[in-house]
């Protein structure tokens, strides 16, 4: 899929970034902080894109827990606007174990495990990921369109 953002070394206009521990506490932790940014920005609790946004922070964040965990090292999110597309980035440090491509995601069978990535492609318009150009390890995108008062930036 194409991002609405353009390239992932484009410079976007990033109004959230925090580093957070690479535990389950540290992915709930990210997934609370972009609620209350989203809802401080004008994207209230309880609507689609809000909901949207937040369950797919929840899925990337504890998929850099559980898949991407290297001991000692923590993982980054970064919430960006752009117009009407919000961008949601997590970052982690091990690069070796990468998600497969989207179109590559085969459908999940009964295992506890495999869905994430699964519900992020069914909510984002776009989602991929790419080698972090700043240090070892991947960084997994998704984008969603988002209504954005007038006068209201992230």
């Amino acid at each position: 899929m194409m991002s609405n953002l353009g390239d992932p070394t484009d410079q976007l206009a990033t109004d959230f970034a925090m580093r957070f521990t690479s535990t389950p506490r540290g992915a709930r932790l990210a997934r609370r902080l972009v609620g209350v940014r989203l809802q401080e920005c004008g994207i209230p609790y309880g609507t689609d894109a809000h909901d949207d946004i937040v369950l797919i922070t929840a899925e990337l964040a504890a998929n850099a827990v559980r898949h991407g965990h290297v001991a000692g090292r923590d993982f980054h999110v970064r919430l960006s606007l752009l117009g009407s597309t919000a961008r949601i980035e997590v970052s982690d440090t091990r690069g070796e174990r990468v998600p497969p491509r989207p179109g590559e995601l085969g459908e999940p069978g009964l295992s506890d495990g495999g869905r994430g990535l699964v519900l992020v492609s069914r909510l984002a318009s776009a989602w991929d990921w790419h080698v972090r150009g700043e240090g070892p390890g991947k960084t997994v995108w998704a984008e969603c369109g988002v209504e954005v008062p007038e006068g209201e930036s992230l």
